[in-house]
């Protein structure tokens, strides 16, 4: 009944709208995007206004993630696994008493994903085991907790096994055996499982398991151990494989993500294998009832949990984590687990939810939710209160002295909570869904109506739409007040502006002459996850399990199958509802054939030749709909200019065609502004920027010529904001939205973010969310005006920056120039977004202000980079 009723309220107010944008925005309760004391909104349409206790505890820094936890023998004492080290908590009084870091002697070694324990040696004395890699090596940590401090006093090294080049690590279990104390460890890189007497550190055995193992449990004599990209596929099979780092995984042919999850079953004794079970997709956390008849299973792309009878070895039933209701949307995103101690009550971290789920086993049914901070992750239970790491805490927001932000400034958080009552726990759970803005759902199910007339943005998704095409560009890496904080219209900061209007007059000029988005939000912290973010509207657990270390891949461009979600991307939303579809670069690998000088591939533009060149995807739906003349992403520096030429050329040749066959949606990455530093051999990053300037002018002008203009949205956002500083968010970015019905000449204060983006596509294009995530944005109406078009059409304006204006060799630079010419050609940077955040951030704001000093705000005290002014 009450479903009923709001649907027919929502029903009467959406009509009501009629087409009124602020009107049309009401039903989403836009007043909830600008947050009240207390709460902290997030870049992707969610409110963060935990129960509980929070502490926040590392280095403002560096960007830091709490990822698991154990509580120590006496029950006061609570290790949290960080991707730095382990803090050690007093509880429930929640003080932190002492962090552990790794020190020089382990180097660029963070913690792995989970996986914490803890054991009592024959001299009573307290240890706590964990996991860690980098920089090539893999460890497990041995620390000796001595009162309030602790410190490492051993560490067994894992050897990659080809084709890995990294074991890591990552969940033990650790077991008293006749006697002797042992210790089992999955390693996630080798997809190996191996057994070690801990008195001396030996091999007892050492078997294989499935893909990318993640974690382990001991019951019954057995181990059981989740395979987070599942089984192995056999050789010769006739299904669709793809790759992940280090090996092929069974992937779903509509998405390219990995399409099994699985259990891999041993005899603890001898590493016997005893089954091999299926579970749900990206299977994780796991862990066994306190009787050991039943092993629990998070399946983090599949929103549920697996139940497993240790004495059949079958999945005897699931249950779905869904905050909206079992027919929601997917993107819960369960990722970890705990249970009381009398196995009544199973506790289930709904990471994308930001809420942890509590699920009565008696009946085996969700009873409700409790609101944390982000991407709730590890969890323990004890005495009455319940310990949540939460891997995001509150997102990029520790200010610098509150002068500006950062991506990469981050602190851990830890949420302790009381159990909740029942009623409090349905309080909780209200709670919960207004954090998730969970209502705004019912809106995308509004059947559409007969006889509307078209508008920019329709109302109900399949009413129609003013425009046939969509335009959408995906740029590199910067924030709104490095390009746009010189411009009085917005909330800006001058003294922030690296790449004012003198480096890239298009984009002032589109603002000007369009929409100035001033409060526009990138989702993710970096390229790794912001392309997931753009390209599918969420990140998956894989993603976030992985974020700052990256120790598996970094999947700027989509070649690794386990960073995409269950339902795939915004390409594949579209085919699957007969839109046509076209990829220029995005999801794209480019290998150039000959030089890979860029003054020599350069050249090819001034002597009007083409690039000989190759792009690769790994996924197969991607193949038929790419532009094969588009350069891709991630390959040797590339102008921009190659890349809008391709475009236009297209353009071109499908204005000649009959009818109306240019497709209705297409994506295209634009990259340069990215830019390399001030490397030797490439141009400066203010040429760069000017380059992705210069083609972004260009390929709107080409648009607003053509006979499509009439009918074609143009958006245009960053994949992430991480390179410099912003200060208003370390998430705000550019994002600009062109066509006839966005000729407003005005500032556009709402927030939005690149969800609000996708969504709004969706709505043009009349096909449904992907996700919990876009089904829960608010569409950008009030950026179209539904008067008369105003045709008339852009003209670009030359770049005002020499594009080939090279940064100059090593041999004639002297002092601080010097250095950071070298440190840009340095190894760390051999790769994208690869080396020192803070390091790059200092190189572009020298390479743009000069001898101009680096805001001193901008450098913490703590800061460990070596390399400081």
């Amino acid at each position: 009944m009450r479903q009923t009723l709001l649907m027919i309220f929502l029903a009467a107010a959406a009509t009501a709208a009629a087409q009124n944008p602020s009107t049309y925005l009401r039903p989403y309760d836009t007043s909830t995007l600008e947050p009240g004391k207390g709460a902290v909104l997030l870049p992707y349409n969610r409110l963060i206004n935990p129960a509980g206790t929070i502490l926040k505890f590392g280095n403002d820094a560096l960007e830091n993630h709490s990822l698991d936890a154990v509580l120590l023998p006496g029950g006061n004492v609570l290790a949290v696994e960080d991707r730095y080290g382990v803090a050690f908590v007093k509880v429930p009084d929640n003080k932190l008493v002492y962090h552990l870091d790794f020190g020089k002697d382990f180097g660029r070694s963070m913690s792995t994903y989970s996986g914490i324990k803890t054991y009592t040696d024959g001299d009573g004395q307290v240890h706590v085991l964990w996991s860690a890699a980098g920089g090539g090596k893999s460890y497990l940590m041995d620390a000796l907790c001595e009162g309030d401090t602790a410190r490492i006093v051993s560490y067994y090294a894992f050897l990659p096994e080809d084709p890995s080049p990294l074991a890591l690590p990552n969940d033990i279990a650790v077991s008293t055996e006749d006697g002797q104390l042992y210790v089992y460890i999955v390693l996630n890189g080798n997809s190996r499982l191996r057994k070690l007497r801990w008195s001396d550190r030996s091999q007892v055995w050492e078997v294989p398991t499935g893909m990318a193992p993640f974690g382990l449990v001991l019951a019954q004599g057995k181990v059981y151990v989740s395979n987070w990209a599942g089984p192995v596929p056999p050789e010769g099979t006739p299904r669709e494989t793809a790759g992940i780092p280090y090996g092929k995984v069974f992937i779903d042919p509509r998405t390219g993500a990995t399409a099994e999850g699985s259990v891999s079953v041993f005899n603890a004794k001898d590493g016997t294998p005893v089954k091999e079970i299926p579970v749900g997709l990206h299977p994780n956390a796991i862990l066994a009832s306190p009787d050991g008849q039943t092993v629990f299973v998070s399946n983090g792309n599949s929103d549920d949990v697996t139940l497993i009878s240790t004495a059949s070895d079958v999945a005897t039933d699931s249950i779905a984590i869904r905050l909206a209701g079992d027919d929601a949307f997917i993107g819960d995103s369960p990722d970890g687990l705990a249970i009381d101690p009398d196995g009544k009550t199973l506790y289930v971290s709904a990471g994308m939810d930001n809420a942890v789920a509590v699920v009565s086993l008696a009946d085996r049914k969700v009873r409700g939710f409790i609101p944390t901070e982000a991407y709730p992750a590890g969890l323990v239970v004890s005495n009455g209160y319940l310990y949540v790491c939460n891997l995001e805490g509150e997102g990029a927001s520790v200010p610098n002295a509150h002068k500006a932000y950062n991506t990469h400034h981050q602190q851990a958080t830890l949420s302790v909570i009381p159990i909740p009552n029942d009623r409090q726990l349905r309080s909780y759970t209200s709670w919960a869904k207004a954090n998730n803005f969970v209502f705004r759902t019912a809106l995308t199910r509004l059947p559409p109506r007969t006889g509307v007339r078209p508008v920019p943005v329709p109302e109900r998704i399949g009413e129609p739409s003013l425009f046939k095409h969509v335009i959408y560009i995906i740029k590199e890496n910067r924030t709104y007040d490095q390009v746009l904080g010189d411009m009085p219209e917005g909330n800006g900061s001058g003294a922030l502006c690296m790449y004012g209007d003198t480096v890239t007059p298009n984009q002032h000029k589109i603002a000007r002459n369009f929409l100035l988005l001033d409060n526009y939000y990138a989702s993710g912290k970096c390229s790794a996850e912001g392309h997931q973010w753009t390209d599918q509207g969420m990140v998956d657990d894989y993603i976030e399990k992985n974020v700052r270390a990256w120790f598996r891949s970094y999947p700027h461009v989509q070649t690794d199958a386990m960073a995409y979600d269950k339902e795939g991307f915004i390409w594949n939303d579209a085919l699957d509802h007969g839109k046509s579809v076209r990829i220029y670069g995005e999801a794209t690998t480019v290998f150039v054939n000959g030089s890979q000088n860029w003054l020599d591939i350069y050249g090819l533009l001034a002597r009007d030749q083409p690039l000989s060149f190759f792009n690769t995807t790994t996924i197969s739906r991607v193949r038929p709909i790419l532009d094969t003349l588009y350069p891709g992403f991630d390959g040797p520096p590339i102008s921009d200019q190659f890349r809008a030429n391709a475009f236009i050329q297209e353009l071109r040749d499908y204005e000649k065609m009959p009818g109306d066959q240019w497709p209705q949606l297409m994506i295209l990455a634009l990259p340069c502004d990215h830019t390399d530093g001030t490397s030797p051999n490439v141009p400066t990053p203010e040429a760069m920027v000017a380059d992705n300037d210069l083609a972004l002018g260009r390929i709107i002008d080409a648009v607003s010529q053509s006979r499509f203009w009439d009918s074609t949205a143009i958006f245009v956002t960053e994949d992430d904001s991480q390179a410099g500083w912003d200060h208003v968010s370390a998430y705000r970015t550019t994002g600009f939205i062109v066509s006839p019905y966005s000729r407003l000449h005005k500032t556009i204060h709402t927030n939005y973010n690149q969800v609000s983006l996708l969504r709004t596509v969706e709505q043009i294009l009349g096909i449904p969310p992907m996700n919990m995530l876009d089904a829960t944005a608010v569409p950008m109406t009030d950026c179209f005006d539904t008067a008369a078009p105003d045709l008339t059409a852009y003209r670009w304006l030359p770049n005002r920056v020499p594009l080939d204006k090279m940064n100059p060799a090593v041999a004639t630079l002297t002092g601080k120039a010097k250095r950071y010419a070298q440190l840009s050609a340095s190894p760390q940077f051999a790769h994208i977004d690869g080396g020192d955040d803070d390091l790059l951030n200092h190189i572009l704001w020298f390479a743009a202000m000069g001898n101009k000093p680096y805001p001193k705000w901008a450098v913490s005290p703590k800061s460990q980079r070596k390399d400081k002014d």
